[in-house]
């Protein structure tokens, strides 16, 4: 049996994307998760950081299930949502629709491109909880906002945010980001821990002159590029302390690129519009019967353009902070 794939992008944050839609087959969980685990081994496999199965939805244009690469399922996922927005938006012909995830349906859109030939989506990410038993927290507190934690140093102030997957967030110098400190309390807490019951996506964050720099170690996945979800709920995190005002759009720079967050915070709801690329790497199929991959076409022209973007970006970045 052969299912065709495509090798998609967001922030260098890359996934497999698998349209089920397209299929005589509907694949269950547990053969979702087997296709995650070997598929995404970067030594065995084609590699990547998650997959993103796109199948039907009876009330939006499509469903994004997400697995990450140790088979586990995500709640969310904006850098995989923003290439799913793309790909459905090119085979329904919409430049606007609702895609159905795991927890709500989001709007997305086409946006002007972040640079020549880097094609962008606009998504929708939420809902925004700090209730910190939304996200796993397993400490007494309902609300955990800008405090010391007794996992981390005395001088680090943490906030827990569900956006929906959770997160931790601080905001840091950046000569911390030089340090091994992120590493070791990321790693205790996606570790059996007392802290949170399923693990965290811990995120270090560091205010430029005109924006922030997200380095995200993501549950399930360790150190990644960028996660869409963490960008968001930085920006989040920032309006609230004041570093940025609500409905101001903020550039977001991350190891993989850049992107830009919008935060809103509503009588009714909290939530961020991501704008980033969506980019195409290669195409082909998997034999699932023999566990070969055969690729029929690499995307050249658009590697090229982001790692020109992507260049740029760090050439800009560079010259403001050093974070790169």
């Amino acid at each position: 049996m052969k299912i065709p794939f495509l090798k998609v992008h967001g922030s260098k944050n890359d996934f497999l994307l698998i349209d089920e839609r397209t299929q005589s087959f509907t694949l269950t969980e547990g053969e979702r998760a087997q296709l995650a685990l070997t598929y995404c081994n970067r030594e065995k496999g084609i590699g990547a950081d998650g997959i993103l199965f796109v199948s039907e939805s009876d009330h939006a244009e499509a469903k994004m299930i997400v697995m990450n690469a140790d088979g586990t399922e995500a709640s969310m996922c904006g850098n995989g949502l923003r290439c799913v927005a793309r790909y459905v938006s090119e085979t329904n012909g919409k430049d606007m629709f609702l895609v159905e995830t795991k927890q709500k349906t989001l709007h997305v859109g086409k946006e002007a491109p972040m640079a020549t030939g880097v094609p962008a989506m606009k998504v929708e990410i939420s809902p925004v909880s700090f209730r910190a038993a939304t996200s796993g927290w397993l400490g007494d507190e309902e609300s955990v906002q800008n405090q010391v934690l007794s996992f981390g140093p005395s001088s680090r102030l943490y906030t827990i945010v569900s956006i929906p997957n959770p997160h931790l967030v601080t905001f840091v110098d950046e000569e911390v980001l030089e340090t091994t400190e992120q590493e070791t309390v990321a790693k205790q807490l996606n570790e059996k821990n007392s802290f949170f019951e399923d693990g965290v996506n811990v995120s270090y964050v560091v205010p430029t002159d005109d924006g922030l720099f997200v380095r995200t170690y993501e549950r399930g996945v360790g150190f990644t590029n960028a996660c869409g979800t963490a960008m968001s709920a930085s920006t989040y995190v920032a309006c609230l302390q004041r570093r940025f005002n609500f409905g101001e759009k903020v550039d977001v720079w991350n190891p993989g690129g850049k992107v830009q967050c919008v935060a809103y915070n509503t009588d009714d709801e909290a939530y961020v519009y991501l704008i980033g690329n969506a980019t195409y790497e290669q195409k082909g199929h998997i034999d699932v019967t023999t566990g070969h991959t055969d690729v029929e076409e690499i995307f050249h022209d658009e590697a090229t353009a982001y790692a020109r973007f992507e260049q740029e970006v760090k050439d800009s970045q560079k010259r403001k902070s050093g974070c790169f």
